[in-house]
């Protein structure tokens, strides 16, 4: 009888003993790295672009990738919320566009305390501001919205034989991405004796804005020539503006990030031009670097995307 319970205890001992060997052995699940991606909106095609560019990098990188963004490109507050949130969460990285270049400051910093490197994309941050709150980011991944002010600039001042009434729909206010496209506009514009900017007015990037603002300033100057919008929602507001005031083909409109729609309405002939960023490939290079930072590899400061004009003849 002794022998027999010796024999079941050592027997029970040894299956424990396989079991626990067995568990030991299996090699601990090994997540991938995670980054976030935080945009100013998804209401708007330029950057449903730039979350398609960044999703296909993430799947052929094995990164795990999570996509937020505010409902409204003006909400700075719910950005900074979604910003805090995944701070908490221990994202690995973060790739940023900003919806406040100095109010975004306060977020990056609470990143570097927490150790997770931060790139910015196609809004640059208010460098001033940043270096103040002794913040720090690890790379801009964006077009340079100077040039692509110049280039709209030139097209419509070609397009115009450099004469004529013109108007310019900007973005938010104190807003980098606007503000920058607007000096590269005003540069080329002003030097232009022939061309008079009678109103330059915010519409906060949106297409019902672009399509009231511009609706009264037809009303206000119906001499009109043409019109720069700082980007294709405002624009594309102002052609149904044009449209419902009869002056489709009289008055020129050139926007700027070449979404689907303004190529559609480049094609149709309600729009001159917009200038393209290509806004997937900013995704891209967002997930790519924010990988390489993961990985403790360097990555260069100023990672430029070209900038094009898209018109009827270039497409």
């Amino acid at each position: 009888m002794r022998n027999r319970l010796f024999l079941s205890a050592c027997a029970f001992l040894l299956l424990v003993g396989l079991w626990a060997g067995c568990s030991r052995s299996e090699p601990a699940a090994s997540s991938s790295p995670t980054v976030a991606l935080v945009m100013k909106t998804l209401n708007n095609p330029f950057f449903v672009d730039m979350e398609r560019g960044a999703k296909d990098a993430a799947q052929r990188l094995g990164v795990t990738l999570l996509v937020q963004a505010a409902e409204r490109e003006v909400d700075v507050e719910r950005q900074m919320q979604i910003i805090e949130n995944l701070i908490e969460r221990k994202v690995n990285a973060l790739c940023i566009a900003p919806s406040g270049s100095k109010e975004i400051v306060p977020a990056i910093v609470k990143a570097n305390r927490a150790g997770i490197p931060v790139l910015i994309v196609d809004t640059r941050v208010d460098s001033k501001a940043l270096a103040n709150a002794s913040g720090r980011t690890a790379a801009f991944i964006g077009s340079d919205n100077v040039e692509g002010g110049r280039i709209a600039g030139r097209y419509l001042v070609e397009r115009l034989q450099h004469k004529g009434k013109v108007a310019i729909l900007e973005g938010i206010p104190g807003h980098e991405t606007g503000d920058a496209r607007l000096r590269g506009f005003r540069e080329v514009v002003d030097r232009e004796p022939g061309i008079q900017v009678v109103v330059s007015q915010t519409a906060n990037w949106e297409r019902d804005q672009g399509y009231n603002v511009f609706q009264n300033l037809l009303q206000s100057h119906p001499d009109l020539s043409g019109v720069f919008a700082c980007n294709d929602l405002m624009a594309l507001g102002a052609v149904e503006a044009i449209a419902a005031a009869q002056k489709t083909g009289r008055v020129l409109v050139v926007g700027f990030d070449a979404t689907g729609d303004a190529r559609d309405a480049i094609r149709k002939g309600t729009m001159a031009g917009s200038v393209a960023q290509h806004p997937e490939e900013m995704g891209r290079l967002a997930v790519e670097n924010a990988l390489a930072l993961i990985r403790q590899q360097t990555i260069l400061n100023e990672i430029p995307v070209t900038v094009e004009l898209i018109t009827n003849n270039k497409r």
